[in-house]
C-alpha cells in the first residue's frame, strides 16, 4: 500500500469534511470556513485544490459517484444474462448503501438538489453507462419493460436510498431478509 503525500491526505481530508457536513448540515449551511475547520486546513488551502466552492462539490460527487460506480459493477461482466446481472448490479449498490452510507447519503443529497450542475451530473450518468446498457439489452430481448431509464432507476435504485433515509432516523432496520425483498420488489417492478 502506497503511502499518501501530506498533498493528498490534505485533499482527502477536505472531501471527507466535505462529505460529512453536507450530510449532516446540507448544502448551503457548509460554508468553506467550516470544510476548512473540519479538515484542519486553513481556508485558503480549499483553493489549492478546488476553484470554490461549487467546484468542490462537484469534483466530490464525481470521486463519491466513481466509487460507487466502481463498486457497483465489481463482480458484474457484460456477458451475464440480463436477469443475473441486475440482481449483482443490484445487490453490489444495495452492499453499497448499507456498509458506505457516508457516501451514500451524500450521493442521495447529491440527487436530490440543483447544486450539482449540469456537466457533474452529466459525468455521473457516464459511470452508469453499464447499468444503462443492461437495461437496453433487457428492453431488446422482451425481459424489462421499454419504459425510460429515469423511470427505471427510481422504481429500482431509489428505494434503496428511502431504506437507508429511514434506518438513519431510527424507523426502520435493515436486515438481511429485507435487502432480499427489496431485490426481489425492484426486479418484479421492471420484468415484462
Amino acid at each position: 500500500m502506497t503511502e499518501l503525500s501530506k498533498s493528498e491526505i490534505k485533499r482527502r481530508a477536505l472531501v471527507d469534511a466535505t462529505i460529512s457536513l453536507v450530510n449532516n448540515n446540507g448544502f448551503h449551511a457548509t460554508p468553506i470556513s467550516k470544510i476548512a475547520k473540519m479538515a484542519d486546513v486553513s481556508p485558503a488551502t480549499i483553493y489549492l485544490y478546488f476553484e470554490n466552492k461549487q467546484d468542490l462539490v462537484n469534483k466530490v460527487y464525481i470521486e463519491v459517484k466513481e466509487a460507487f460506480t466502481a463498486y457497483a459493477f465489481e463482480s458484474y461482466s457484460e456477458r451475464m444474462p440480463v436477469v443475473k446481472g441486475f440482481e449483482v448490479v443490484w445487490k453490489q449498490i444495495a452492499k453499497f448503501k448499507t456498509k458506505q452510507l457516508e457516501n451514500a447519503m451524500f450521493l442521495a443529497q447529491c440527487d436530490h438538489t440543483p447544486i450539482i450542475d449540469q456537466a457533474s451530473r452529466q459525468e455521473g450518468i457516464k459511470h452508469l453507462q453499464p447499468l444503462l446498457d443492461l437495461w437496453q439489452r433487457g428492453k431488446d430481448e422482451q425481459i424489462i419493460k421499454p419504459i425510460s431509464d429515469y423511470l427505471l432507476y427510481a422504481y429500482t435504485i431509489n428505494p434503496l436510498s428511502f431504506l437507508i433515509v429511514m434506518q438513519q432516523q431510527g424507523a426502520f432496520k435493515i436486515e438481511e431478509n429485507h435487502i432480499e425483498e427489496a431485490y426481489q420488489a425492484a426486479w418484479n417492478s421492471i420484468k415484462l
